[in-house]
């Protein structure tokens, strides 16, 4: 694991023309390719106490805010005159915050929609005011080679999983360069971090996101040829490596590490995890305030909110001991059904790598990989009682109580039986579908990732998981409902959310740690590719 420090020698740029200098500097030498990640400073472990007092006192509405602002001189410089200056009879922390730090951008603030275009033209006038272009900040920021798409709102850096649902419209949309781009540019992440972070941003690099990065290659690969697969192999591999480390090390009395589980018949499993036992930089008085009211130990409750952050699914009864409360999170107990399908998926990818390279010995070696991912799975997380695919809590050994539309991975991958599907649909169609589309589960917790909320990339598993199975009718439905709700709140409000309540879909969406956003990256890619369908 790379870890990022802030730049030495900007300490000599204390002031602003020169600071303009340094900037010239970074850039060019980023340009070269010769800006090292270890520029980058991870605000949590570089501004130390002085981060700590920002993010409890709550300078900022949203958390996020403090951890992606630009320190105009170095972050040791900055704690010197912080410790020189608290104490003094007027000091004021916001002000000292605001003399110190560059607020972040927000580039789309001036944009306004016309709702008179289609909602198909306005995503594509969206394209060019969600993108990013490859200027490096001494900051948060991991800095990328190429464009490319953020999700919108307070999400001004690109995300793992998001990707992938964006990528679905900018393929519909025509946009090789800018998918090739993308998906470069998590390439280079995996080379200079070893993994892909859930986003380019240092207080990410504990952890991962769900690997959607084998299904976004084969989009390249549908625009540009088989010989993709080849391209990308190396780093496939790679990705690969980080979600099984630790899997030579288990044993029937050490079952779990980092995000490998071994299960009693000795199957191996993974699990969502994170590396950093804290509170998460961009969510910090929220973490530190939920364990001390839990009455838990803390670093186990933090892990369990990082593994939820890792999932994408923040937060969710899935991850819920009682099904209700975040104060029960026990994420790293819990084998999802989601992840697992996808890393079968990597499996199979995988072995088609080793095709085109002609390597027999490989490519029996992931497809029996596969083959035992996909047995593990059938075999823990198919419940025989409620005829549906459930997350396997491992420490109590059986299904969590907690029904998701995690279900539709393996009808997505298709790993389950026809009479498995049949049962799936069966219990979408009865507990999940509603007038706007699917809910994520059926629990009214007030978290953002339980009913009524539903989401995009989870309508597009659905659906083509469904037709997969040739379930067309709920399939058809499901996408009915999601077009209509989605162009219904366009057409009333001129925006693409990050999540609609497609129960009352009157009301806007709710939960969660921050307001509902717009943009909306993923919405947009999944809306656009369904609505190009013929």
């Amino acid at each position: 694991m790379l870890i990022y420090r802030p730049l030495l020698f900007v300490d000599f740029f204390r002031k602003r023309f020169f600071n303009q200098i340094a900037g010239i500097i970074l850039i060019s030498l980023f340009l070269l390719n010769q800006l090292p990640l270890q520029a980058q400073v991870r605000p949590e472990v570089a501004l130390g106490e002085l981060f700590k007092e920002v993010q409890l006192r709550a300078i900022f509405p949203d958390s996020k805010t403090f951890p992606d602002c630009i320190p105009l001189s170095s972050p040791e410089t900055i704690l010197q005159a912080y410790q020189t200056e608290k104490n003094q009879a007027n000091f004021n922390l916001k002000a000292f915050v605001m003399q110190h730090f560059k607020l972040p951008s927000e580039p789309a603030t001036n944009f306004k929609s016309d709702t008179a275009q289609a909602v198909s033209q306005h995503i594509t006038t969206l394209w060019p005011v969600l993108t990013r272009q490859p200027v490096p900040e001494v900051s948060s920021l991991i800095p990328l080679p190429h464009s490319y798409v953020v999700p919108g709102g307070r999400f001004r850096e690109i995300y793992y999983w998001d990707s992938y649902f964006t990528m679905l419209g900018l393929q519909a949309a025509g946009q090789t360069q800018l998918i090739q781009n993308m998906v470069d540019n998590f390439t280079y992440l995996i080379d200079k971090v070893g993994f892909i972070p859930n986003g380019n941003r240092s207080y990410y690099t504990g952890r991962s996101q769900p690997p959607f990065y084998a299904l976004m290659v084969k989009i390249l690969r549908d625009g540009k040829g088989q010989q993709i697969l080849k391209t990308y192999g190396p780093a496939l591999q790679k990705e690969y490596e980080f979600w099984m480390t630790g899997a030579s090390e288990l044993t029937e009395s050490n079952p779990a590490n980092r995000r490998v589980v071994r299960l009693p018949d000795g199957s191996i499993l993974n699990r969502y995890y994170d590396d950093f036992p804290e509170p998460r930089p961009e969510a910090y008085k929220e973490d530190v305030k939920l364990a001390e009211e839990s009455g838990r130990n803390k670093e186990e409750v933090y892990r369990h909110l990082r593994a939820a952050a890792e999932s994408g699914w923040d937060f969710t009864s899935r991850w819920f001991a009682d099904g209700k409360t975040l104060k029960t999170i026990h994420t790293t107990d819990i084998i999802p059904v989601d992840l697992n399908a996808l890393l079968y998926h990597l499996e199979l990818t995988l072995a088609e790598v080793a095709i085109l390279n002609q390597n027999n010995f490989q490519e029996n070696y992931y497809r029996q990989l596969a083959e035992k991912r996909k047995k593990a799975l059938l075999k823990y997380c198919w419940s025989k009682k409620e005829e549906y695919f459930l997350d396997y809590d491992f420490k109590v050994g059986n299904v969590t109580a907690v029904p998701s539309l995690a279900a539709t991975y393996p009808l997505f991958f298709k790993m389950a039986t026809p009479k498995q599907a049949k049962a799936v649909a069966k219990r979408l169609k009865a507990d999940f579908l509603k007038p706007g589309g699917l809910i994520s589960t059926p629990n009214h917790t007030g978290e953002q990732w339980d009913a009524p909320n539903a989401w995009a990339p989870l309508q597009w598993m659905s659906i083509q998981g469904l037709r997969n199975y040739r379930q067309n009718k709920l399939a058809n439905q499901v996408k009915h409902n999601w077009v209509e709700i989605n162009t219904k709140v366009y057409k009333s409000t001129g925006k693409l959310v990050e999540k609609y309540n497609v129960e009352a879909t009157h009301l806007e969406a709710g939960g969660g740690e921050y307001p509902l956003q717009d943009g909306f990256g993923w919405t947009n890619g999944v809306l656009l590719k369904l609505l190009s369908e013929k």
